[in-house]
């Protein structure tokens, strides 16, 4: 967790001034400072785990700044969503009797703040629309709630696997101004949030919808495909100059992922894309630049679709042939219906019988959570499924759809023993919710269709 306006990364072993908290924390250094807070890096020892500690350095004399601590801490405790900062707990710093500080006692996460990684260069249109996807779904949940964030910024957006070129996770921090939808703009100062990412709405003092959280998030977005700040300059130049004119959003980049963003930053709230549509958007980016940023030097497993009991399906096998490439095994599968009832199989045509088997077998397991066979000849799970083909391994990633149903596993097979571990089933649950997302645009044209 970062604190807002953060300005620099501290230097290790600086502590700042003295601050007093239950003897559980135990403060280690500070991780920044900005004009309202400073953040510690520090450890609960009572469940001996990294947290991250805010603490105001405001003085809570004044009644305005003590709603406002109070707010940030009462809208973060109601929230609950992997793609938000989590809330652990809150407390009076009095160390000071004469000036007591509120603290915020916060998940730490193990990566930069995205102005920090920008300082590096621009992300890869990979890594943006994974950006998208999971601020997306933080606003969306954030909304749904009534609340807009209203400071989304670089800086209040922390990076979670920093090592990680394929899946980049990001974390939605701060939200100090947060209000409630609809309402105004205006602070009683020039406006609320940082220039350069403020909505037109916010510039103009008007009524604020979660369009706005969606023009400032595609401002940030545009800046993490690009390096650069859509709108520089002073605080009235950068406010003012998107009033007249859209932001600049470069041909390299691929087109849908600028159709997306152009989308986003639409002047008029009424003429910007819904953030589920943004969502879906960046979904079809990801798929489109994991198929065609695949070395060519790997081999390319023959998959063809065969319907089990049913019709096959090209899409799907599409789907598999870019898992089986991405996590570089000789083939994959999905497998939609019910245990028995399978209604389609997208498998490798070669020994295709006795893989078509082994995905009915995965898909009569009955798991929630992903899970590895070492040895399918002797897993009781897998047993006798296989006689001749070569395959010795596989994971298996449960697919559910957007009602929260499970309707099938997408799997991917080795002929080797291997580890499969959290990166390879991060690609696979991508895939398998653009498989539900399918699904679902499937159901809904059926059901269409037959209402007519």
């Amino acid at each position: 967790m970062a604190a807002p306006d953060l300005d620099r990364p501290a230097a290790a072993g600086d502590r700042g001034s003295p601050i007093r908290l239950p003897e559980r924390y135990r403060v280690e250094h500070v991780i920044g400072r900005g004009g309202t807070a400073v953040v510690y890096a520090a450890r609960d020892t009572l469940l001996n785990r990294a947290v991250a500690i805010k603490v105001f350095t405001s003085p809570t004399d004044s009644p305005k700044v003590l709603r406002e601590q109070q707010h940030e801490a009462q809208t973060l405790a109601g929230l609950s969503h992997y793609a938000l900062v989590t809330l652990f707990d809150a407390g009076v710093d009095d160390a000071d009797p004469a000036s007591p500080h509120i603290f915020l006692v916060m998940e730490q996460v193990d990566g930069p703040d995205l102005g920090q990684r920008l300082r590096s260069g621009a992300l890869t249109p990979t890594q943006v629309a994974y950006l998208g996807l999971d601020l997306c779904d933080a606003l969306i949940y954030v909304h749904e709630r009534g609340y807009l964030h209203r400071d989304i910024k670089p800086a209040n957006v922390l990076l979670s696997g920093r090592e990680s070129e394929r899946r980049l996770r990001g974390k939605l921090s701060d939200f100090g101004i947060a209000a409630v939808r609809g309402t105004s703009a205006d602070d009683g100062e020039f406006t609320v949030g940082t220039a350069a990412y403020l909505s037109p709405e916010q510039v103009e003092g008007g009524r604020l919808e979660p369009p706005s959280d969606v023009y400032s998030l595609g401002l940030v977005l545009i800046q993490a495909a690009t390096g650069r700040v859509a709108y520089p300059g002073t605080v009235i130049e950068s406010a003012f100059a998107r009033l007249e004119r859209d932001p600049e959003i470069p041909d390299h980049l691929p087109e849908r992922l600028r159709a997306v963003l152009r989308g986003m930053t639409q002047r008029s709230p009424g003429d910007r894309i819904a953030l589920e549509a943004a969502r879906q958007e960046f979904e079809h980016v990801l798929a489109q630049e994991i198929a065609a940023g695949v070395p060519a030097v790997l081999p390319t497993p023959k998959v063809d679709p065969v319907a089990l009991r049913g019709t096959s399906d090209a899409e799907y096998a599409r789907i598999t042939g870019i898992a089986a490439r991405l996590l570089r095994t000789p083939a994959a599968f999905v497998v939609i219906g019910d245990p028995g009832q399978e209604t389609l199989a997208s498998v490798p045509e070669v020994h295709r019988g006795e893989i078509a088997a082994l995905a009915a077998r995965c898909l009569a397991v009955d798991a929630d959570a992903p899970w590895t066979v070492e040895d399918v000849r002797t897993d009781p799970r897998t047993a006798d499924a296989i006689r001749s083909a070569p395959v010795r391994s596989m994971a298996v990633q449960p697919m559910r759809a957007m009602d929260g149903r499970r309707f099938g596993v997408i799997a991917v097979l080795d002929a080797l023993p291997r580890a499969f571990g959290a990166e390879e089933f991060s690609v696979l649950a991508d895939l398998a919710h653009l498989v539900a997302h399918e699904q679902d645009l499937r159901q809904a044209v059926r059901r269409a269709l037959f209402a007519r």
